[in-house]
């Protein structure tokens, strides 16, 4: 079983002549098409909203994309503001999700009128004392212990830095009701990357039955409930694809059987996904450049672990096809790594794969989300271009290459490197 590249080696040499390797590279048509699934998934909610968690893609011509989509912004900074301001977001297309929130970033989120997702119950005296409250806000919840689907544990909330028990957001709702905030939200984030179609289902029957119990404690109108994100996706080959149209279903389900008989089908089902909505319709292309045979058989590529930390970071699964060599024999072991002087610099460990020559190129699947947008400079490597396949099929760069001069920028004020 192998995954499909949606860039074929002819393709991949043609834009390699123009914007040399590596480079990341997304899919638009992709992306629009999962869009479209996504809001059609949710469509029996009349005030279902996703907003895209910045985080994960922070490019503005993907945000943007994604707005003439449909979906909003889920921004944790004040840079991840600032792109979604850029692109025309303002005011509830915007969900501010952020904690240990310096006071600037809650003045700018309060200025664009975002919606104000509170971490933490001292956050608000923290902000009261900065700008007045909305009429709408959210505040996150923490359940603590253990999350888990049948006998399968998802994650343990009781570890998490994330959100307020329950007690306290009792208490946050009835400090926020008094200071004339109408309407507020609810939200969670119990697991990450499960491709389980149960879990958002699962989390939308505890975070209903929390919403129907604290509007009858506190008397407050419950205008939406975020369910975040942490659905994943299949990095490995063998993995199943989670089911958007099962997931939105099992949603539906659990609305109707707790939230409608209490009276609050008013509610509005919003989500944060990133890696759903990315992962799968990015890639990192790069060139084999070296190739070392000593203990193992290893193969230098021209990227690193600066250019997609995950696998060094997490020892993450990437899936990696040789352009052109798709139905080659696999019969060869290697290790793909960079050249960073770190040994974890590897985006394969021990992989089959077909024969890898110099000049091959490598196509890095599954890293639309969380893939450039963690990249850094160790050694003074330096990030490479994002590319956009258009849906005519034609590509746009929507970022270039950091060159030397960026790296340097920040010793400008030192005259050191005006001649470079």
């Amino acid at each position: 079983m192998a995954k499909v590249p949606f860039l074929t080696e002819e393709q991949a040499r043609k834009i390699a002549e123009v914007y040399p390797t590596p480079f990341h590279i997304y899919d638009e048509k992709g992306i629009r098409e999962n869009a479209r699934n996504v809001n059609k998934a949710f469509a029996w909610n009349k005030g279902f909203k996703e907003y895209f968690a910045v985080k994960a893609t922070p490019t503005p011509k993907i945000i943007e994309i994604l707005k003439e989509e449909g979906c909003g912004a889920d921004c944790s900074s004040y840079t991840e503001l600032q792109i979604s301001e850029a692109v025309g977001l303002k005011g509830h297309d915007i969900m501010f999700s952020s904690n240990v929130t310096p006071a600037e970033d809650f003045i700018y989120a309060a200025k664009l009128g975002a919606i104000i997702n509170f971490d933490d119950i001292t956050h608000i005296d923290f902000f009261e004392k900065l700008a007045p409250f909305p009429e709408t806000v959210c505040c996150r919840y923490n359940p603590g212990g253990v999350f888990q689907i049948s006998n399968e544990i998802m994650d343990h909330p009781s570890q998490a830095k994330y959100g307020m028990t329950r007690e306290q957001i009792k208490e946050a709702f009835l400090k926020l009701k008094a200071k004339g905030v109408k309407n507020f939200g609810i939200h969670a984030f119990l697991a990450s990357s499960t491709v389980a179609n149960t879990y958002y289902p699962m989390l939308s029957r505890m975070l209903f039955q929390l919403a129907v119990e604290l509007k009858e404690e506190t008397g407050v109108h419950i205008s939406f409930i975020n369910l975040s994100g942490g659905i994943g996706i299949p990095y490995r080959p063998e993995e199943s694809a989670s089911d958007i149209f099962v997931i939105g279903e099992g949603v539906r389900k659990a609305y109707e059987e707790i939230l409608t008989p209490n009276g609050m089908d008013d509610v509005a089902i919003f989500t944060e996904m990133g890696r759903f909505m990315l992962g799968p319709y990015g890639a990192l292309v790069t060139k084999a450049i070296h190739e070392k045979h000593i203990y193992k058989e290893y193969i230098g590529v021209d990227a690193c672990a600066a250019n997609l930390m995950r696998p060094a970071m997490y020892g993450a699964y990437h899936h990696i096809t040789v352009l052109g060599k798709e139905n080659a024999k696999l019969d060869h072991e290697y290790d793909i790594t960079g050249g960073l002087c770190e040994n974890n610099d590897k985006f394969a460990i021990d992989r089959v794969m077909p024969k890898i020559e110099i000049g091959d190129l490598l196509f890095i699947h599954d890293t639309g989300a969380h893939g450039f947008s963690m990249g850094y400079n160790y050694n003074g490597k330096l990030r490479s271009a994002e590319l956009l396949l258009k849906e005519d099929g034609t590509v746009e760069m929507i970022r270039r290459a950091e060159t030397n001069k960026d790296y340097f920028a920040t010793f400008d004020f030192t005259g050191l490197f005006d001649n470079i």
